[in-house]
């Protein structure tokens, strides 16, 4: 196992960090069997487990505490909050009043006194920046946490998030945690450069965009083996939409690029994503020991540059297939008030 600097921390992770969105009712529910799966990921090397409080609802970060027991201090654990935890109006978000309730409910279920890093899982327009870097700047002195981090930001509001941190005094974002793969290249434009500006390491997730980069869908085969086009059932997992069409129409000549260089549309994939120099960490989640196990092979596999510029000619650098997989909007696309002009009342002109 190769690691990393995670940015100018001085923190030192593995090149494959184990998610753990997929333990617990999301995924598997076999508690035993999912501890299993961190043991194995450990044993192979890998030192750096990333999880979330709306996982499962804190289930996968029990499971995650539970199975880092014995060997806590060897462990960079990294959890996240944000997204809704319940149908209370302020049970989410990145308010002060939310960042220190979630903080202190992550520390119980992974069982543990510290968080390695706590990450703002998205960008809350509606919170000022300086209360929520001002709320994680006390956790970081309070000992409760030691690093901060965020997840799928823009890079305008990485940049501002580092303005904010230099001019208030808090601690800065130590790293950005992306969705990056061969499909989704977006961050390659601005996120990634960044980052590299900043001294900030990157954590990319999903590398093998929900499970297109595995081989398991294909023409001849979406529409009964894959479980998660009828369960999805929109955006870029709809057969009829036009960036599933494009990836179906792609996927047998990146398995051909994988064929020649000896390999597997797997290790293909998340071999694509290590050799990026911005990237610190590509985040694996599997829900099965065989699913671990198809990716920890690329630990052994590095890239050629003429296999990447193969990938490069099949899905040019920048871009990203699917609009779906874009992930972040701004709030001034998806709210078209927000696109016009208010009326002025004739009474009023």
């Amino acid at each position: 196992m190769e690691f990393k600097h995670l940015g100018r921390s001085g923190v030192t992770v593995s090149r494959l960090c184990l998610g753990a969105m997929s333990f617990g009712a999301l995924g598997n529910t076999d508690h035993d069997d999912c501890r299993k799966i961190i043991d194995r990921a450990l044993d192979a090397g890998i030192n750096f487990i990333d999880t979330a409080d709306v996982y499962s609802r804190g289930e996968s970060e029990e499971i995650v505490g539970k199975a880092i027991a014995g060997r806590r201090d060897d462990v960079v654990v990294a959890t996240k909050f944000f997204n809704p935890m319940s149908r209370d109006a302020n049970h989410r978000g990145a308010s002060r009043r939310w960042i220190v309730r979630a903080c202190e409910d992550s520390l119980r279920r992974l069982g543990t006194d510290y968080i390695d890093l706590y990450q703002v899982h998205r960008l809350d327009e509606a919170t000022d920046l300086d209360d929520t870097l001002g709320a994680l700047s006390d956790l970081v002195r309070d000992g409760k946490v030691r690093m901060v981090g965020t997840s799928t930001f823009p890079a305008e509001a990485i940049v501002e998030t580092q303005w904010v941190a230099a001019d208030r005094g808090h601690v800065k974002p130590r790293c950005e945690q992306p969705p990056y793969s061969i499909f989704v290249r977006g961050a390659e434009g601005d996120v990634f450069p960044t980052c590299q500006r900043y001294g900030m390491g990157a954590i990319v997730w999903s590398p093998l965009n929900g499970g297109w980069l595995t081989g398991k869908y294909r023409n001849d085969n979406a529409g009964g083996d894959a479980a998660r086009f009828s369960r999805l059932g929109r955006g870029a997992w709809r057969l009829d939409s036009d960036g599933a069409q494009r990836k179906l129409e792609l996927l047998d000549r990146l398995d051909g690029i994988a064929t020649e260089a000896g390999t597997d549309l797997i290790t293909l994939a998340l071999g694509f994503t290590l050799a990026h120099p911005a990237v610190t960490s590509t985040i694996i989640g599997p829900r099965t020991m065989d699913q671990l196990e198809s990716q920890l092979k690329v630990i052994d596999t590095v890239l050629t540059d003429e296999v990447l510029d193969l990938i490069d000619d099949v899905v040019a650098p920048g871009t990203t297939i699917a609009r779906a997989d874009l992930v972040y909007e701004p709030r001034a696309l998806r709210h078209k008030h927000l696109r016009r002009s208010p009326r002025l009342n004739e009474a009023n002109v």
